[in-house]
């Protein structure tokens, strides 16, 4: 995710924060900050699980601040299983909310059947507002 990307979602985020009690009422409690495939899903429990899978079930986001590849790490585990990581491109935006203590939460939203392992999965992070 480029810098003006999350920047453009942050300021969408923060103004829809700031709308009246009302007019929240009619929407859903999250909003979506981004859709990614994951990476390493091929080196994990991925394949073996992937009978198992189903689009909308809910994934962990667990923060790897020492992780020793990437001090912006967020593992993405199913059922307590490591499938892999988002994107160390894209995981500035989610690793710096899960610091500030903010409620993410991911599901998968696609699967496709593909030799390409970043194709195999795509998951969706939100934000709980």
């Amino acid at each position: 995710m480029s810098r003006r990307l999350f920047l453009q979602s942050l300021g969408t985020l923060l103004g829809s924060l700031a709308m009246p009690a009302a007019a929240k009422v009619s929407q859903s409690n999250f909003k979506t900050l981004q859709t990614s495939p994951i990476a390493g899903f091929q080196y994990h429990q991925g394949e073996i699980l992937w009978t198992q899978l189903a689009i909308n079930q809910p994934l962990q986001l667990v923060r790897e601040e020492n992780n020793k590849y990437d001090n912006r790490a967020v593992l993405i585990e199913w059922q307590g299983h490591k499938l892999g990581y988002l994107p160390k491109l894209d995981n500035a935006a989610v690793s710096q909310l899960l610091d500030r203590g903010e409620k993410l939460e991911a599901v998968i939203a696609k699967l496709q059947a593909s030799s390409n392992p970043w194709e195999r999965v795509k998951v969706e992070v939100r934000w709980v507002v």
